[in-house]
């Protein structure tokens, strides 16, 4: 592992000037055990230059306006007292399972690192080499998405990720690649960096579950080749008080789907990023999140931060955010899609609704379109309300109870974000537990949630 001072030593001062957030990016470096690396060497040492030029966001940083990132940048995280381990959502499902326990790879709880089609490796087994083919993906994107927007605590991470998996698909498997996360440690901070590469033509269904720790960090850098198909679903435990870190960039090249899907129930404070760049001609990225926020359960705040870069002609995107709050819950939601010249035919679209169920919660939200190209379609739109009474009165008159219509019209209301996850066994397993979630939640609004996720 390296000295973290003698990183820091290497590297210069901005002359004359304090480098924004230094303070905190110390004391942040002085708590890791950052890995020396080895085909992850030259990104590493990238990235550190590139982290101790911007430093950590304050409370001034224009992109964390509505979220304080004081939590993230502390040296470590508060302890959490630690749950019953009651995982349940895919269990149904044939798929490859990938086990981390705090952040570390359990090779003894996952099943075989090997299927028809796909490779698959820990970071912490793969690092020592030389070369290997996630070099030219590792760290790569997540640098190319620093602009214009900093994203410091996804630099961070290619920095000081230890361990993650490596995913590189030529084929297309028959079962889902599941990532399930577990905690042992009450106050464990995970960093996970996360490469996904398909080639021409592959196609891979990506899954996440579980509660990761009492802090956590994770990067994904997703390169989908031209003709290839990335499903990507998270669906953390629920009711999990958690702080979390997400980000998700990804390369999508000519005639590619890529496809992402969050489902966020509880927590504590929780910002999930995104920089989607659409490469290559008619190419299409999906991203979607469906959020449940209860204040009564403890502090509840959630950040989505979105930006898709059209680079090419004939693409499709979608941005899809459905958030439902009460008792002091706190949504937000900053999304971009900008068109590049030379980009026409583009079809852009961003919708981001929140469904405030008192008055107490509040959903913020900061839509913007960039558009340097002429041929284009692009909108977006978002709208902030309560139940629809018109149709809870509807319900109610035709021997609907209360809470049983209001589960339904919850229910109603996510359908859009629900739909943009292709597999119908995928989708109908969250949904079930959703409705589990919203019915144990009407019927006994002050007690902790049963279900997991």
């Amino acid at each position: 592992m390296a000295d973290t001072a003698v990183l820091a030593a290497q590297i210069p001062a901005v002359e004359g000037k304090a480098r924004p957030g230094e303070a905190a990016l110390a004391m942040r470096l002085d708590a890791l055990d950052l890995p020396h690396g080895g085909f992850t060497r030259a990104a590493r040492e990238d990235a550190a230059r590139r982290l101790q030029a911007m430093g950590l966001p304050g409370a001034r940083d224009e992109y964390w306006r509505y979220t304080d990132p004081a939590p993230f940048n502390a040296a470590r995280p508060q302890p959490l007292e630690l749950a019953a381990d009651a995982t349940t959502l895919f269990t149904g499902i044939d798929r490859l399972n990938i086990v981390f326990v705090d952040g570390r790879f359990d090779a003894a709880a996952s099943d075989a690192l090997e299927a028809e089609g796909v490779e698959i490796e820990s970071l912490a087994a793969a690092e020592a080499r030389a070369d290997h083919w996630a070099i030219g993906v590792y760290g790569r994107l997540e640098a190319a998405g620093q602009v214009p927007v900093k994203r410091p605590f996804a630099t961070l991470n290619t920095l000081a990720a230890a361990e993650g998996v490596l995913i590189r698909v030529t084929g297309k498997p028959s079962r889902p690649v599941h990532i399930t996360y577990r905690r042992s440690a009450a106050d464990a901070d995970v960093l996970l960096h996360h490469v996904v590469k398909l080639e021409a033509g592959a196609e891979l269904t990506l899954l996440e579950t579980g509660a990761i720790g009492a802090r956590s960090n994770v990067v994904i850098e997703a390169d989908l080749g031209q003709g290839a198909r990335f499903h990507h679903i998270s669906a953390k435990r629920a009711n999990d008080p958690k702080l979390g870190l997400g980000h998700i960039f990804a390369r999508v090249a000519a005639e590619a789907l890529f496809k992402s899907f969050t489902l966020s129930v509880n927590g504590s404070v929780m910002r999930n990023e995104a920089v989607i760049e659409i490469a290559g001609d008619d190419a299409v990225a999906h991203i979607a999140a469906a959020v449940l926020g209860d204040g009564d359960i403890g502090r509840f705040h959630h950040d989505d931060t979105v930006f898709i870069i059209h680079a090419a002609e004939r693409c499709e995107s979608r941005q899809v955010f459905k958030k439902v709050l009460k008792n002091g819950a706190e949504g937000i939601f900053q999304g971009k899609i900008l068109v590049k010249p030379g980009a026409q035919k583009t079809d852009g679209y961003q919708i981001s609704q929140g469904l405030l169920l008192d008055e107490g919660s509040q959903f913020l939200a900061k839509p913007e379109l960039e558009i340097y190209a002429d041929d284009v379609k692009c909108s977006h739109g978002s709208t902030t309300g309560a139940l629809d009474e018109t149709a809870l009165f509807y319900l109610r008159s035709r021997g609907v109870p209360k809470e049983r219509a209001v589960v339904l019209l919850v229910l109603s209301f996510l359908a859009d974000a629900l739909d943009e996850i292709e597999d119908q066994r995928l989708r109908d397993d969250i949904l079930g537990r959703l409705e589990d979630w919203l019915t144990a939640r009407a019927g006994n609004p002050g007690k902790a949630d049963p279900g997991k996720a």
